[in-house]
């Protein structure tokens, strides 16, 4: 689980880094588990088009993922570990002492052999889920539920984890990946461990090509526009903004500018909000 670097034999390679894939043991995905997704590319049911920059990319089959860990007190055993290309983190097949075969997301560390188990009763070891009420304070976790039964919906990119800082009443108290501080009920389930693929923060595309083929468009500057196209637009030059702030191409202020809804109900679960990301610098992109 490693990265490699190519010789500068072309442009894109000078500064391209990518997966040496070490820990993959299958190519091909479990039939039974996947299923084709259409790709709206951007587009609405009317082929509007409603996100910027989408379209094209290579082709992809959806591998269904295990994220309820609803299968509690039946061992199974890690048959493989594969790529998926939805997600930058790597999945682990199991086969259940039932015969069931499920895809979960690979634990930092999960190689092919082990055992992993699901249930309030589990042991604490990487790779096994239990309700949050019964893992110990100060454990790394990871593919966390928000409310309990409708499966895991955070910390479940690679390299990702979140670890349990306090327990109180009906909550548990986590620190999320982002330095938020956040209540979730006792009954959802975690995974013990960090989502692997660690060095997935390492890698660089080296070219625009690269994008392309994840289905990534280009991104063109605002100021770079005709007015007619963006507010930014217009001018002799490098002409200024020409508003207070940066704003998008429908006029609302942007970069920076907060969106979450002041009276949303979670926000009575956040203890203490996430690290504030820095401002944007003189060589910053805008909308």
């Amino acid at each position: 689980m490693g990265t490699r670097s190519y010789r500068p034999y072309t442009p894109s390679t000078r500064q391209r880094v990518v997966s040496d894939f070490s820990e993959i043991t299958k190519t091909e995905p479990e039939r039974s588990l996947t299923v084709s997704v259409h790709r709206a590319k951007g587009r609405n049911n009317r082929g509007v088009i409603t996100s910027r920059r989408r379209g094209g990319g290579h082709k992809r089959l959806y591998r269904i993922i295990d994220f309820k860990r609803n299968k509690h007190n039946i061992p199974a055993k890690v048959a493989a570990i594969e790529y998926d290309p939805n997600r930058n983190a790597r999945i682990a097949l199991l086969y259940y002492q039932d015969g069931e075969k499920r895809y979960i997301l690979q634990p930092n560390g999960l190689k092919v052999g082990q055992t992993v188990i699901s249930g309030p009763d589990a042991p604490f070891e990487d790779g096994n889920a239990l309700p949050l009420s019964r893992i110990p304070l100060g454990t790394t976790v990871h593919n966390v539920e928000l409310y309990p039964g409708r499966g895991a919906q955070i910390v479940r990119a690679a390299g990702a984890s979140a670890q349990v800082v306090a327990k109180e009443g009906n909550y548990v108290t986590l620190k999320l990946p982002s330095g938020e501080v956040r209540l979730i009920r006792r009954e959802c389930y975690a995974t013990i461990g960090q989502v692997g693929n660690i060095d997935a923060r390492n890698l660089s595309s080296g070219k625009a090509g690269h994008n392309r083929w994840k289905g990534r468009r280009p991104k063109v500057r605002g100021s770079v526009m005709n007015p007619v196209d963006h507010p930014h637009g217009g001018g002799e030059g490098r002409a200024p903004i020409g508003r207070p702030g940066p704003v998008t191409p429908w006029g609302k202020p942007t970069l920076g500018a907060k969106t979450r809804k002041p009276k949303k109900a979670s926000n009575a679960l956040i203890v203490r909000r996430r690290r504030k990301s820095s401002k944007r610098g003189r060589g910053g992109r805008e909308s």
